[in-house]
């Protein structure tokens, strides 16, 4: 049973970013149900920290999905109920991808950055006490982001810096090695760059990382990227440029039903309300308002 359930979590987080997220929350709910099953009964003390790690990927995914389609309540108990399985894993690192998760969909549904900030505060101090490197650069990496949202950059630079240092570092055996790449960092520098002011920068960061995000998992993570590239090529007064980008932005935003990337794009196109008078600025409007309805 629990073999199986590990595939079926593994199948279906495959299917993220490649299918609409109704669709990948419709899967999840058998296996949520599973693992609550499983989870009340008497199972033997071996199969714990098992079943608590399927379980944590299982109300990871389905909390993250739970966001995207805007149900926040639901999202919030399943984060709890996955943050409390990663906890009986005994491996530190997978408590500090449950809080990233947690910290990313905590930023973008509840004003301020503080919630955020204190889940990533608590992942960097389970990645560090885990034995994933790749874990540890991507907590710190949402670190340095976390910063630079509250102007601090001086911690931003430095927690970037950590963050190469552990991607570069000897990963061999890690036990989440493809969790996080440099086309990811990549996409770290460019919110950096693009907060503390340095559109030029910023959008070399971006393009670095939206072309190494090839994979069908991946087509999110490249349309929130490049949603910030457009908004650099914004703020280096080339409008037009940027509204090519976002109209392939909206596309992928609107086959996945990403909320993150759909609140990005908004704010992108808030970003470009002086030329409302161009005509590229009514086709954007227009293709954003057929794909996304607003």
């Amino acid at each position: 049973m629990l073999d199986a359930l590990r595939v079926a979590v593994s199948d279906v987080n495959g299917q993220v970013g490649t299918v609409p997220l109704v669709r990948v929350q419709l899967l999840r709910a058998p296996i949520i149900e599973s693992c609550r099953r499983l989870l009340d009964a008497a199972v033997p003390e071996p199969l714990l920290p098992g079943l608590q790690t399927v379980a944590a990927q299982a109300y990871t995914l389905a909390g993250r999905t739970a966001f995207e389609t805007r149900d926040d309540e639901a999202s919030r108990a399943l984060y709890a109920a996955a943050t409390a399985a990663a906890g009986g894993t005994g491996s530190p690192w997978r408590r500090a991808a449950v809080h990233m998760s947690h910290a990313l969909v905590t930023l973008y549904s509840t004003p301020g950055i503080e919630a955020a900030q204190q889940l990533v505060d608590a992942a960097v101090r389970d990645a560090r006490a885990g034995e994933s490197v790749t874990v540890r650069a991507r907590a710190h990496a949402l670190q340095a982001e976390i910063a630079v949202r509250a102007g601090a950059e001086r911690t931003a630079r430095a927690a970037l810096a950590l963050a190469w240092y552990d991607l570069d570092s000897d990963r061999d055996g890690d036990p989440a090695s493809s969790s996080f790449s440099a086309a990811h960092l990549r996409g770290f520098e460019g919110v950096t760059s693009l907060y503390v002011g340095d559109p030029a920068e910023a959008q070399d960061y971006f393009a670095q990382s939206a072309e190494a995000l090839q994979t069908p998992r991946e087509r999110v993570q490249r349309a929130i990227v490049a949603t910030d590239q457009a908004l650099a090529r914004i703020r280096l007064d080339e409008p037009e440029s940027a509204a090519e980008l976002l109209r392939g932005c909206i596309d992928a935003a609107s086959a996945t039903g990403g909320r993150v990337a759909s609140i990005r794009l908004r704010r992108a196109r808030s970003d470009l309300r002086l030329r409302r008078r161009e005509d590229w600025f009514a086709d954007l409007d227009d293709h954003l308002i057929e794909s996304l309805g607003a």
